[in-house]
């Protein structure tokens, strides 16, 4: 078990850039042995304990001037069980690493998020989710779990054994203990159509219902300053497969998507006024295209442009009123906004502090460039979502507290009843959660 001080002058700092911490020591446990003893130790030394994954989250959720657990001696599959069709993977594996590896089993995720740089337990404590019409977060396709709790135990839990536990852990915001392993449900590889075209905001709002309803999954990103949006219908598809080509590939995801854009991303921080021009310039760069491939190939993409990101997510019949109170936001203000927001969905889950708790949601992320000022932005954006009792993505930019997400999370109380049995001594606080979960 290595310990060692984090990055310059023993300094922490997440992906977007925007947070940074100084923990008193870090260890990067090669067991789940190793892990209980460094629990116990920081337990004994009076330090708080937090695990951090690939630092994608942009609030302070992992951030801790305590111990810091790096897992990422803990990664690879433990276990595949191809007849209950199930995958036990170690806390630290990155997604990207489980993907490639599934698909080399014949096996696949049902659904999954955009990116895949993230750890397999830092997406799923935070409720990464990508869109769907039936199938839910990454979270919600959990079917066991196993956690070293505040004592230095290490406890499984499924919808057999320990079952309130289960219930909240699954998205538990590092706030119960720390996830050594995740079962998976997965099912046999599948092929994936992928139809994106332009097509104008207004009518994307007129036909939100119909576009949700019809395909199993669909997404769209608006251009703000423009009525421009690109959408993603993704359907299972019997084939043949017929790859994005390798120099097509390259021209919309690395060229447009990743450098074009990083080019024009510079040129907005430096001279805002060009924003709206930018924007529809870009909102027009994007042409339509279909192509079929497995599913990470089709759900995933490459994000090498830093931003900073808030995300909500609403009651789904309340989007289409939220986006329209976002326009009107966005064109009386006078803010330059460079990059487009993005609009998923997810249909209801049983997961206690699950964004889509009860509730079938809709999500709407605002993006800035890294290093451009984004509180105005931001904070009138958030007025808005909370005012259809929007809830924050646990992993990204908002300014709620305890109060407030008591009201809008029905097992809120479940959750924290469960945590003051789980770690009474709150081992596993820190600043982000003292202000969500309340003290």
């Amino acid at each position: 078990m290595s310990t060692t001080a984090s990055g310059k002058n023993g300094t922490w700092r997440n992906w977007g850039g925007n947070v940074s911490a100084r923990p008193a020591r870090e260890v990067t446990p090669a067991s789940v042995e190793e892990l209980a003893a460094a629990v116990r130790e920081a337990a004994e030394d009076g330090l708080k304990v937090k695990a951090v994954g690939t630092g994608h989250s942009f609030t302070s959720i992992a951030a801790t001037d305590g111990v810091l657990i790096r897992p990422q001696l803990l990664t690879g599959i433990r276990k595949i069980d191809r007849e209950a069709g199930t995958v036990t993977v170690e806390a630290g594996t990155p997604l990207k690493r489980l993907n490639m590896a599934l698909a080399r089993e014949g096996l696949s995720l049902t659904n999954m998020g955009d990116i895949m740089e993230q750890t397999v337990s830092g997406a799923t404590s935070t409720g990464t989710h990508g869109t769907g019409r039936e199938s839910a977060s990454i979270a919600a396709q959990i079917k066991g779990l196993e956690l070293v709790t505040a004592d230095g135990s290490v406890l499984t839990c499924s919808e057999k054994e320990n079952p309130e536990v289960f219930a909240a852990a699954r998205i538990g915001l590092g706030a119960l203990g720390i996830v050594t392993a995740i079962t998976f449900a997965v099912e046999p590889l599948f092929l994936l159509t992928a139809r994106e075209e332009p097509m104008p905001f207004d009518k994307v709002l007129a036909d939100f219902d119909e576009l949700w309803a019809e395909n199993e999954h669909f997404e769209f990103y608006w251009f703000p300053h423009t009525g421009s949006t690109n959408t993603k219908r993704n359907n299972r598809s019997a084939g043949p497969e017929q790859p994005v080509g390798q120099l097509t590939g390259w021209f919309e995801d690395e060229f447009l998507s990743n450098g074009v854009f990083q080019v024009a991303q510079w040129v907005g921080r430096a001279a805002p006024t060009t924003i709206p021009a930018i924007a529809r310039i870009s909102s027009r760069a994007l042409s339509a295209r279909t192509y079929t491939d497995i599913p990470y190939k089709v759900f995933t993409s490459p994000r090498r442009v830093r931003f900073v990101e808030m995300e909500y997510a609403v009651p789904r019949e309340a989007l289409v009123e939220t986006l329209r109170e976002l326009r009107t936001m966005v064109d009386r203000s006078g803010l330059r906004i460079s990059f487009p927001v993005e609009v998923r969905t997810a249909p209801a889950d049983d997961i206690a502090l699950s964004t889509a708790s009860g509730r079938d949601s809709a999500y709407v992320a605002v993006h800035m460039f890294r290093g451009t000022p984004y509180q105005a932005y931001f904070t009138a954006a958030e007025r808005i979502f909370t005012a259809h009792e929007g809830r924050p993505h646990w992993g990204k930019v908002h300014t709620r507290d305890a109060q407030y997400l008591a009201q809008v999370y029905p097992r809120f109380g479940e959750f924290n009843a469960l945590r003051d049995r789980l770690d009474p001594e709150r081992l596993f606080q820190n600043d982000y959660l003292r202000r969500v979960l309340g003290k």
